[in-house]
């Protein structure tokens, strides 16, 4: 990834529903989520909305397409991965086989999660930080 390409992501993301829209979509995988079912969960009117979907698709971070009367947005995994490998590219004057080895999943990254054995998982356990710094363990049905 470029330079002005992690600028244009991180403008994108600069932005509070911008941000939990990016991060709905990543929970919600390679399946996407309606436009409305994002609205719904960011609590954005249609208006705005678009303007937000639009400024993130033109930033390469997500994309959409149509499903019958519906459009589907879904995050663009590849770009997300590029974006945090940016990040990490340097990381410890580039000798971190710590950072490699993350940066080298994250590139792997499709949004379908998978079992060891490479087939699909129905299942996912997420972690996630909690506000007061605690984590909190959530299973999640996610159809792959």
């Amino acid at each position: 990834m470029q330079e002005q390409q992690a600028l244009d992501a991180f403008a994108a993301i600069s932005q509070e529903t911008r941000l939990r829209i990016v991060r709905r979509l990543v929970v919600a995988g390679a399946g996407g989520m309606s436009a409305g079912a994002i609205g719904e969960a960011v609590g954005s009117s249609a208006s705005r909305l678009s303007f937000h979907l639009s400024h993130l698709e033109n930033a390469g971070l997500i994309e959409s397409r149509r499903a019958g009367r519906s459009i589907i947005y879904s995050a663009i995994f590849p770009a997300l991965s590029d974006l945090v490998a940016f990040l990490m590219r340097d990381c410890c004057e580039g000798h971190c086989e710590v950072c490699d080895r993350a940066i080298s999943l994250f590139a792997q990254c499709t949004g379908r999660p998978m079992a060891a054995d490479g087939s699909p998982r129905p299942t996912l356990i997420c972690t996630e930080a909690e506000p007061t710094g605690r984590k909190s363990h959530r299973a999640r049905k996610v159809t792959a």
